[in-house]
């Protein structure tokens, strides 16, 4: 057994599935900045109380899911559960909210959640974030929701739907909270210790538990929708206006609340068909208070997490054709040290000139090195001897066509450029 393994929960990409990451990437970075979203890099690590008074005490991220630590200096502080919490903590801190809003964001990068390790979901996890910060216009919900439809639309995914609910705000969400909570009241021996915890500290996660016995408890609940205010009822109106209007497919789902206390008015996962039993592979919504949460001024926003593995492995499950990573198309070859020499200066102009090359390490013979160059399946091999430096000349092999011309050392970079 070896000594040294990955940490439960985390993953190696090696080199052969970053043409996966790589096509991802580039795919949701065009979509977000054809909408006019920018990038933004914030802290992989944040002070505690951030993700405590962000995403809320009595949450299962807060309470058992995340990493905290203290720091040599005494500081409490937590590696990213999720972004939006640093993203708004950025927005504040750096006073983003005097630039003409509303802002549009961008984040790649690591998160961390100690939860049972699954396919495609990991204890370190790369997410996709995106928030339009300072619009309380329905319009950029489905402007959030429309780009991740295409992100996997565009990746292969089929049947795509969206679930979709309205968790209120603060006017209408204490009036909704007070029938649940009596619903439950009268089935408290019904339901599993879990639920009774979170009644008391988060209760609309009661409507999301897994636990066969409260199913019965919960497809009986009260719905949100029966219960929004006016502005909530014509926000949640609007935005089903929309996406009818874009042809995009939505259901009600009167169980969606999502994992995190931040939320308000629109909540949403993406769906897809033909994955596995985990149907859902985002979620997102709006959390119009959370810059207040953070001391910072009134901010209505939208925001939505994807994570990459899951895509990734659902796109090899798929069989997507992802076009490859580029690799050299020349190698270089050479006999003797002195042709040494003259392969180190071709290296350097070769890739001056924007040619990738692999060079041949060590003193090998030429079959020996030419097997290597096949190998790496290079288009062409320039050899280089002593007769060839005499000449003025690198011997160049088409290693598709089997056939190899003489070409002039000072023009071969040239040559080469042309063809590569």
């Amino acid at each position: 057994m070896l000594q040294y393994q990955r940490p439960t929960g985390t993953l190696d990409t090696l080199p052969e599935d970053q043409h996966y990451w790589d096509h991802v990437r580039a795919r949701a970075r065009h979509l977000a900045e054809l909408a006019g979203f920018e990038r933004i890099d914030v802290p992989v690590f944040e002070a505690t109380e951030l993700f405590a008074r962000g995403i809320g005490t009595g949450t299962d991220v807060v309470d058992k899911e995340m990493y905290t630590f203290t720091d040599k200096g005494g500081h409490q502080l937590t590696l990213r559960p999720e972004f939006t919490a640093g993203v708004v903590r950025a927005y504040i801190e750096n006073g983003l909210y005097v630039r003409p809003q509303p802002l549009k964001l961008y984040s790649f990068g690591p998160t961390f959640r100690y939860d049972r390790p699954q396919a495609g979901r990991y204890r370190q996890f790369t997410q996709f974030n995106a928030e339009i910060l300072g619009e309380q216009d329905p319009a950029a919900d489905v402007e959030v929701m429309a780009m991740v439809w295409d992100l996997y639309d565009g990746l292969g995914f089929r049947d795509l739907e969206f679930q979709l609910n309205s968790t209120g705000c603060p006017r209408c969400r204490p009036g909704y909270l007070a029938v649940l909570k009596a619903y439950y009241a009268e089935h408290i021996g019904e339901i599993c210790e879990d639920c009774r915890r979170r009644l008391e500290h988060s209760p609309l996660r009661v409507l999301d538990c897994k636990a066969d016995q409260c199913q019965p408890v919960i497809a009986g609940a009260p719905h949100f929708l029966d219960h929004l205010c006016d502005e909530c009822t014509e926000h949640f109106g609007a935005l089903r206006e929309y996406l009818d209007l874009l042809d995009r497919r939505y259901t009600i789902n009167h169980r969606l609340v999502r994992g995190l206390d931040y939320y308000t008015k629109t909540v949403f996962e993406v769906w897809a068909a033909g994955i596995g039993a985990q149907a859902a592979v985002c979620g997102g919504g709006r959390y119009d208070g959370l810059a207040e949460i953070l001391d910072g001024p009134p901010t209505p926003a939208v925001g939505v997490a994807v994570g990459l593995e899951r895509i990734i492995l659902v796109m090899k499950d798929l069989d997507v054709d992802v076009p490859p990573t580029p690799t050299p198309s020349v190698f270089l070859a050479h006999l003797g040290p002195q042709a040494k020499w003259e392969e180190l200066r071709l290296m350097d102009a070769l890739r001056q000139a924007g040619v990738a090359a692999w060079i041949a390490f060590g003193e090998r013979g030429l079959r020996s090195q030419l097997r290597e160059a096949d190998k790496r399946g290079v288009r062409y091999t320039i050899i280089l001897g002593e007769d060839e430096l005499a000449a003025g000349l690198a011997t160049v092999r088409d290693m598709k066509a089997g056939e190899q011309v003489g070409v002039k050392l000072g023009d071969l970079v040239e040559w080469l450029k042309a063809r590569v």
